[in-house]
């Protein structure tokens, strides 16, 4: 029988089901049973102790067991800004943002121009991704079509793709007029709907209407929206320099502003970094239900292989109640694994103070709240009755004394930065909706 067709699907394992930012259940020696629905998709319906999973599948027709005895599992994870096309730039010198994308990425992201080379990409992507334990995920492309209709061809999860619009201080050869801008995005957002995010690349290089002509697709089609806010203050300063001579825009005093009068804050809205922000900004950003995509990996010193932007203030978005996540910035980011990223988020908040940053709170960050930025909570992100099985198995180790949740996870994910590279191989296997998508 093909495992498409198997009723139920069992993993036996040791779980970790984030809860929020202070609560995580540690399910140990548990068996999670998920059963195919009608659309093909393996809803978890039953959750026990191993020793009590016979008597629950005993009379059950149709059933495979995936035994990951012993090994530690944690729910797919959830990259919520990342860059697919610019993997090949993650390495190189940043000495600031603005320097970065002039010299690396934008000569770069012009290969994406040739459909073949889009395609070629696309798939060593797709793998990468899957090897490091992401299943979904806000990605941008470039300013081509196919690179977003190649990715959501490729990737395997819940992805939201956007095109890049750049119609002004821009180079030439990724410079694309107003009108076939605004008519591409319309093309895009009609076909993909909730899969597309319209995507400014930032305020510098997309223009007013276009960005409100985006604002109005967007809710059009109920597609996404997405860019980068207050990312330095170099950035700010600049966006304020450009847009006080823009007519209607000559009083605007900060750069969220700018993005609320073209209509782009809404719940739907995924804004990446928003490190340097306001009061009023963030109050703002609160009030039009618009999420922010922490970074810490791309945003780290650049002797950690970052940009050096500095760190989110998520004490303060939380008292806002602005709904964040973690995301790797690929490629203002170094890796694409997210327990890099959680691992980064933890140790740089505790090197400024932050004692109450924990593994726990990242492992939510990465998992539901990441769901919860795509809408995707109520079906996603961790282990209760009625979401998709999607989960990540994080191998067998042995834990010595009366540890922890947060220890465990610690145990598990902390590593110094000289092993960085290696988060992929703590990955045994990477399973979308109960399929494995990635393994050894």
């Amino acid at each position: 029988m093909s495992s498409n067709n198997i009723t139920y699907k069992v993993i036996i394992a040791h779980f970790f089901n984030p809860i929020n930012d202070k609560i995580c259940e540690f399910l140990e020696d548990y068996a999670i049973v998920a059963k195919r629905n009608a659309k093909g998709d393996y809803k978890i319906v039953h959750r026990c102790h191993k020793s009590k999973l016979n008597e629950y599948i005993k009379r059950k027709k149709s059933v495979e067991i995936i035994d990951k005895s012993g090994q530690y599992v944690i729910p797919g994870m959830y990259d919520t800004h990342f860059h697919w096309v610019q993997d090949d730039v993650r390495t190189m010198p940043k000495a600031n943002l603005l320097s970065w994308l002039e010299n690396y990425t934008w000569p770069y992201e012009a290969n994406f121009k040739k459909v073949s080379y889009a395609k070629k990409k696309a798939r060593e992507f797709a793998k990468k991704i899957a090897n490091n334990g992401t299943i979904g995920g806000a990605c941008y492309g470039s300013i081509h079509s196919h690179s977003v209709s190649e990715a959501l061809e490729k990737f395997e999860g819940d992805y939201i793709l956007g095109n890049v619009q750049m119609t002004m201080n821009s180079p030439e050869y990724l410079t694309m007029g107003i009108e076939d801008t605004i008519a591409q995005t319309e093309e895009l957002a009609s076909k993909y709907k909730n899969k597309y995010a319209v995507t400014p690349r930032f305020a510098i290089t997309t223009d007013p209407k276009t960005m409100s002509a985006g604002a109005k697709t967007a809710k059009k089609h109920r597609s996404f929206i997405q860019t980068h806010l207050s990312e330095t203050q170099n950035e700010i300063d600049f966006v304020l320099s450009i847009y006080k001579n823009i007519e209607g825009f000559e009083k605007v005093k900060t750069y969220t502003e700018i993005y609320d009068k073209v209509g782009l804050l809404t719940p739907k809205t995924i804004m990446g970094h928003g490190i340097y922000l306001s009061p009023k900004e963030i109050k703002l950003l609160s009030q039009k239900q618009t999420m922010i995509a922490h970074c810490p990996t791309s945003n780290a010193p650049i002797k950690e292989l970052g940009l050096g932007s500095g760190l989110f203030d998520y004490k303060r978005a939380n008292r806002y109640k602005v709904h964040w996540a973690l995301a790797s910035d690929i490629g203002g980011g170094p890796f694409l694994s997210m327990l890099d990223v959680m691992n980064s988020f933890v140790c740089q908040n505790h090197k400024k103070g932050h004692r109450d940053a924990s593994y726990t709170q990242a492992l939510y960050r990465a998992t539901l709240a990441g769901a919860k930025s795509l809408k995707l909570d109520k079906e996603s992100g961790n282990f209760e009755i009625g979401k998709k099985l999607n989960f990540v198995s994080l191998g067998s180790k042995n834990f010595r004394g009366n540890l922890t949740v947060e220890d465990k996870l610690k145990k598990l994910i902390k590593r110094p930065n000289k092993l960085r590279e290696l988060y992929a191989d703590l990955i045994e296997s990477t399973y979308y909706n109960a399929h494995m998508i990635s393994g050894r």
